[in-house]
């Protein structure tokens, strides 16, 4: 899941990616409406957490410009304001859900998860292939049986390599989802997450590499 953090207080703008982050999401922040902007016309987004009042260009604006766009990015939108006039304007945008400051941490969470789902193909509640059952909400991975303890990016990238289905997901589609921005594309992060998921995973091996292609668990 790969989400965008648009807010112009700095410190609760760091402190909800760093909290999307400890959850396996890859999160970039902007702070301000141009910098959403900028960000959305060069990544696909699951999930934008957008304040209504942001600097330069506002939240208002930022949202009607991605909507009018086309994009499947799910909108999330948050503000002082608590009537229900301005929950109303602001769902009336097109943003796809509103949350009121301040609010609840876990809440916040819960609605951004709810909204990746609507974002993308429907998936099972858990993940299972090959003798490998994942469950993305309790974040609890098995294999036939036995619990299997990851990191929060070898945990993301396994969910994407069985929400594949069997599929071939490239390295680039893999930093696309699991890591944010700041990711040097020509380091060998991915491969070597692939290994240590192999590893952890035990034998006989499952995570299969298709040259010149990517990765597949068949």
């Amino acid at each position: 899941m790969r989400v965008l953090v648009a807010e112009d207080e700095r410190l609760l703008a760091d402190t909800i990616c760093e909290g999307l982050r400890k959850r396996a999401m890859a999160v970039d922040v902007a702070y301000d409406g141009d910098a959403a902007l900028d960000r959305l016309g060069v990544n696909d987004y699951d999930v934008i957490v957008l304040d209504r009042d942001l600097p330069v260009i506002s939240g208002d604006d930022v949202c009607r410009t991605l909507v009018e766009s086309g994009a499947e990015t799910r909108i999330l939108m948050l503000t002082a304001a608590a009537a229900v006039t301005d929950r109303v304007a602001g769902l009336g945008l097109g943003a796809d859900d509103y949350l009121t400051k301040p609010f609840a941490f876990a809440e916040l969470v819960a609605r951004v998860q709810a909204l990746a789902r609507r974002a993308r193909p429907a998936a099972p509640p858990v993940l299972e292939r090959a003798g490998i059952r994942l469950d993305p909400h309790r974040r609890i991975v098995t294999r036939d049986g036995e619990p299997v303890a990851l990191s929060g990016k070898e945990f993301a990238v396994l969910a994407e390599l069985l929400r594949a289905d069997g599929g071939v997901i490239s390295a680039e589609q893999l930093l696309e989802k699991a890591w944010d921005e700041h990711i040097d594309p020509f380091t060998g992060v991915v491969r070597f997450t692939i290994m240590m998921l192999r590893r952890k995973l035990g034998e006989p091996p499952l995570i299969e590499t298709v040259p010149g292609a990517g990765y597949r668990i068949p």
